[in-house]
């Protein structure tokens, strides 16, 4: 068996050539100890088996970051037989650098040289046949959504696997050479120069990579050799400053000579690089990313509420035409009483269209391309902040889903800055709250329904960004990791990936609802039929273990003037915040348009907004503390986030309701 690792930048057109490769023979895990995910699969190309391993998309082989670490750990002690790097054809010298890294290990390589369709659009030509001199490995040119150029890279992965080894031409110039010549004939006879290749070994511990240095102090003679090594390191220094650096400098020295011969043509201004002065403006990308949160909540809102209130009215009917199915009185009231199970998953399931119209606007966004350009454009503030940018985009898919949010944060290199993104993305407003929310502003907002949701998710940032910056200040208070992300090139969204997007999310929902919620709920009305004092069947939910329970808990919310039945949604909302909206209307015995009226009838805006409040702040559902657990190893931080979520809920929803009722008592 043939095997073959794939690396490239993010964003390169890597995992569509491993699709490509290797179709539905393809397996997702976790790399060995770490939270990063792992593509394997399998293919046959002229009876031969080839097995494929994607490797984390990454800009270097310096260990900064986890993923990094493992590209390159796979590479020089795995040893596959070939290593296919992929490149942007039109982001060519940025590209090449992490290809010379990898030319240093000598191992035997191919280029994919993919996107050469939009390199031709932006007017850059590559002469291939120049770029293969140079390099001195074979560069086979490729558009891979079109599968132009699979057949040609499969073949001459055959062929170079089975080949003697190549011929690299990349050298450096004479001080650098004869420093790394050095460094090479003292690490002759040492055992790691038998594990790994000696001029590669030279390079790092010139650049002072301190993996590399670690694991030869360990080997015998191994403090002799380090010495030596820092005494020809200083000759490299006094001439072109810090090694690392200048090592640096030297890639981009040749990578730039390679380009000057290989790339023809001016890159010409496009579309994206237009929209870009607009959207990436200083002054101008702030209100548009505002803007365009707002327009995907009004687009949310006024799409979805003819389709949900249909479902409500759907599921209130059959509330009412099943009520004798079994004949047991318990049992209906349980299932289909004003008070039952299919009332309150009735209210739930009538936010779908809700749910699914918002992850159809965010996917033509992400589509579109600009979700990447959020990112770094808020990648400004948080840096002045002390925070990595690299935060942004947990919080942005923590909208969709705190989970995965949760697990996005294994982009980041840094442990502190992973651990501080983790902790606080249970602080971004969810589609789950959003189930929530919609009921109550609905009650009190109407028109300016988006404006006031808006208001959640700009408040769940603010206090995501406050948190972590005391965290940064008080507890972790190393280094910020750098940000680097690809900007993609805007593209006319697709409605079909859009369609498809929406429904593998939106199918979540749809589980959810049909576990998680739906036993949330049974419980719910098993406790509200079940009478507190005799355990007996009792229509009378006053008298119920559910109203107990409220009541029990209720001195504890008494400043917050809310009745004990939406104290019990938010316990009960622990489970699955979908429930909180379920459980309030099964415990009112109203279905999702009479909830509204009744929350509009029974209480005003300022106390329901601080309910909103606190229900976004306060302890995340049970899946996302199980994800906060296994995402940081620790039962530590995953008490430290109920704790601080709790209070800062508790303290922030009754500062409002001061605030509010001071402001407004004389209105």
């Amino acid at each position: 068996m043939i095997r073959v690792a794939l690396a490239g930048n993010p964003n390169v057109g890597k995992s569509v050539i491993f699709n490509n490769l290797t179709g539905s023979h393809q397996r997702i895990g976790n790399w060995p100890g770490k939270t990063v995910e792992k593509k394997e699969g399998i293919f046959r190309y002229d009876s031969e088996e080839i097995y494929v391993i994607d490797l984390p998309g990454i800009y270097s082989l310096t260990p900064y970051s986890v993923e990094e670490l493992i590209a390159r750990n796979y590479i020089i002690e795995e040893r596959p037989d070939i290593v296919v790097v992929i490149i942007d054809a039109s982001n060519i010298e940025r590209n090449l650098y992490l290809l010379l890294q990898i030319l240093e290990l000598e191992v035997k390589i191919v280029v994919a040289l993919n996107k050469t369709d939009l390199a031709r659009s932006s007017n850059i030509h590559i002469d291939v046949k120049k770029l293969e001199s140079m390099l001195g490995v074979p560069v086979i040119p490729m558009v891979a959504p079109k599968k132009l150029g699979m057949g040609e890279l499969c073949r001459k992965i055959l062929e170079v696997a089975k080949s003697e080894r190549q011929r690299v031409r990349i050298k450096y110039s004479d001080d650098f050479e004869r420093a790394i010549h050095k460094v090479v004939k003292l690490l002759e006879g040492n055992e790691l120069s038998k594990v790994y290749n000696a001029r590669w070994l030279a390079i790092k511990l010139l650049e002072k990579d301190s993996e590399v240095i670690n694991r030869v102090r360990k080997v015998a003679g191994g403090e002799t050799i380090l010495k030596e090594v820092d005494s020809i390191r200083r000759s490299i220094e006094e001439k072109y400053g810090d090694s690392e650096i200048a090592f640096v400098d030297e890639r981009y020295r040749i990578i730039g000579s390679i380009v000057e011969e290989v790339v023809k043509g001016e890159k010409t201004l496009t579309v994206s690089d237009y929209l870009d002065q607009a959207f990436l403006n200083r002054y101008l990308g702030m209100p548009i990313f505002i803007s365009i949160l707002w327009i995907i909540f009004q687009f949310t809102f006024i799409v979805s509420t003819p389709f949900s209130d249909m479902l409500g009215d759907f599921f209130a009917f059959l509330s009412e035409r099943l009520y004798n199915l079994t004949g047991i009185k318990h049992i209906d009231y349980l299932l289909f009483g004003d008070y039952g199970v299919l009332n309150g998953i009735g209210t739930v399931l009538s936010f779908i269209p809700l749910i699914m119209a918002l992850y159809f606007a965010l996917s033509l966004f992400e589509d579109f391309g600009y979700m990447a350009r959020a990112a770094f454009l808020m990648d400004k503030v948080m840096r002045g902040l002390g925070l990595t940018g690299r935060c942004i985009i947990p919080m942005i898919l923590g909208f969709g889903c705190n989970i995965a949010g949760v697990y996005s944060a294994r982009i980041i290199p840094a442990e502190e800055d992973r651990i501080i993104a983790i902790i606080t993305n249970p602080l971004m407003l969810c589609s789950a709250r959003l189930v929530v929310f919609m009921v109550i502003v609905a009650a009190f907002w109407g028109s300016i329904a988006g404006t006031i949701i808006l208001s959640l998710y700009v408040l769940g940032i603010g206090l995501a960004v406050l948190v972590a910056l005391v965290l940064r200040k008080v507890v972790f208070k190393g280094l910020v990791s750098p940000f680097i992300m690809e900007l993609p090139p805007y593209q006319m969204p697709s409605l079909k990936v859009a369609f498809v997007q929406m429904w593998i999310r939106g199918s979540l929902f749809f589980k959810k609802a049909g576990t998680i919620i739906l036993l949330g709920l049974i419980v719910i009305g098993l406790l509200s039929t079940t009478n507190a004092s005799t355990f007996s069947f009792t229509d009378n939910i006053e008298e119920s273990l559910v109203s107990a329970i409220g009541r029990f808990f209720q001195p504890l919310f008494s400043p917050f003037g809310w009745d004990w039945r939406l104290i019990v949604a938010i316990i009960f909302g622990f489970i699955a915040k979908e429930i909180v909206i379920g459980a309030t209307a099964m415990l009112y015995g109203v279905s999702e348009e009479g909830l509204s009226s009744l929350v509009a009838l029974h209480y005003d805006p300022i106390t329901m907004y601080a309910y909103m409040v606190f229900v976004l702040i306060y302890v995340p559902c049970v899946a996302t503390l199980a994800a906060v657990k296994h995402e940081t190893s620790s039962w530590k931080w995953t008490f430290f986030t109920i704790l601080y979520e709790v209070t800062l809920a508790y303290a922030l929803s009754l500062l409002i309701l001061f605030m509010g009722r001071t402001l407004f008592s004389g209105v």
